[in-house]
């Protein structure tokens, strides 16, 4: 078996379609050997060599031998909708029974749309029909820059395929950011951006919804031998304003941190490199303190601190936690940004349908639909219907 392709940096990206994230297969046309769950499971395949009484099991999805012409299929609901940036179709153990070709298309709709909704949508293909290889993680980058909410796996006649990781972007709706919210957390367009070391476990689970289940769900770093410290660098949803910062290093007992410090800086994610995230002037929001091993910690963050966009967490000297939260309101300009980005994003029906839902009227929304295909300043009465409401937020007189 050979894994993902090296030169696939969008595997570093997170997978909008696993489980840990909300990610759900909604609908298959056949799972008759092996159930259509697997698909998006985190973690690692399971191999095994018992039979059930229909057929060898399977850590995967797989449909029965098709008899007549067709292809079977597998639609996903995103766990985070976003920007597709490249696929997984991992085939691991399926030697004689793999599909010799797939394709991928996906599309976007409000709310939690049922199966009659599905079938009637407008699919968009982001991976043409391909050739694909078993016992293999088959990679494919997407180019395509609308945001997403549901991904139809096709495979070409049938088989099964072990798991589907759709790597992306979050673009979070704004409307989901009004008032306080984690505005590091994946599902609001958080992202681990860099950190000095990932040896034991991946930062970006740090952002990962509710409570790790054990240590090996948190960030830990290689012990060191020398005078320095660890740190990771977080994006938050947009510039903001935070409130409070969680460092929780539940089931780290024998290597946790002995210090934190949290700090923050404003920065275009246009220009967020290493290099300039390392030149960056990093103001201090919690100064450095104590920790303990297996806690949830909770900081105040002084009400005078500066606006930031993004986060740095310095543990001292070395170790690892399970989870990271930033509580805070995005800015005037965080929420107009994320809106901007939202409305840039959406395919032109789903455009459609949130502009009329948000009481716009017909002449507006097709304006707004002609100017898609040109630089787009939204008109003053879109991101009006949009704007938050109540008391409270940053910036709004």
């Amino acid at each position: 078996m050979t894994g993902p392709d090296l030169d696939a940096t969008f595997v570093q990206l997170p997978d909008l379609a696993s489980r840990q994230l909300g990610g759900a297969v909604v609908d298959a046309n056949d799972d008759f050997y092996a159930d259509r769950a697997a698909l998006v499971m985190p973690g690692p395949v399971r191999a095994s060599a018992e039979f059930g009484y229909r057929g060898k099991i399977y850590d995967g999805w797989e449909t029965r031998r098709r008899r007549e012409h067709g292809s079977d299929y597998a639609i996903i609901r995103l766990g985070i909708p976003g920007i597709v940036r490249g696929v997984v179709i991992d085939t691991t153990f399926f030697r004689g029974n793999y599909p010799p070709e797939i394709s991928v298309q996906a599309t976007a709709l409000e709310d939690f749309p049922g199966l009659a909704e599905l079938a009637a949508a407008e699919w968009t293909t982001l991976v043409p029909r391909s050739a694909a290889k078993g016992d293999t993680a088959n990679t494919f980058d997407v180019v395509d820059p609308r945001r997403w909410t549901h991904v139809k796996l096709v495979i070409h006649p049938d088989g099964g395929v072990a798991r589907f990781r759709v790597h992306g972007q979050a673009v979070v709706d704004p409307r989901l950011l009004q008032g306080t919210a984690d505005l590091a957390a994946l599902e609001h367009g958080g992202l681990v951006v860099d950190c000095s070391n990932m040896f034991f476990s991946s930062p970006a689970n740090l952002l990962l919804p509710g409570p790790a289940r054990s240590m090996g769900e948190g960030w830990e770093t290689a012990r060191r031998r020398d005078n320095g410290n660890d740190w990771v660098v977080t994006r938050l949803a947009g510039a903001a304003q935070l409130r409070d910062i969680v460092v929780d290093t539940s089931h780290f007992l024998g290597n946790a941190p002995v210090e934190v410090q949290l700090s923050g800086t404003s920065l275009d994610p246009a220009v967020e490199d290493p290099a300039a995230l390392a030149s960056r002037s990093w103001t201090p929001l919690v100064p450095r303190r104590p920790v303990l091993p297996d806690t949830p910690h909770r900081f105040r963050v002084d009400p005078a601190a500066p606006e930031v966009t993004h986060l740095r967490v310095d543990i001292h000297p070395d170790g690892g936690f399970a989870r990271l939260r930033a509580h805070g309101e995005l800015t005037v300009a965080g929420h107009d940004a994320a809106l901007r980005r939202w409305l840039d994003t959406l395919p032109p029906n789903h455009l459609r349908q949130v502009l009329t839902d948000a009481g716009l009227g017909a002449a507006l929304v097709a304006a707004a639909l002609r100017a898609r295909d040109r630089p787009l300043d939204w008109e003053s009465e879109v991101l009006a219907a949009f704007a938050p409401r109540g008391p409270g937020r940053v910036g709004w007189q």
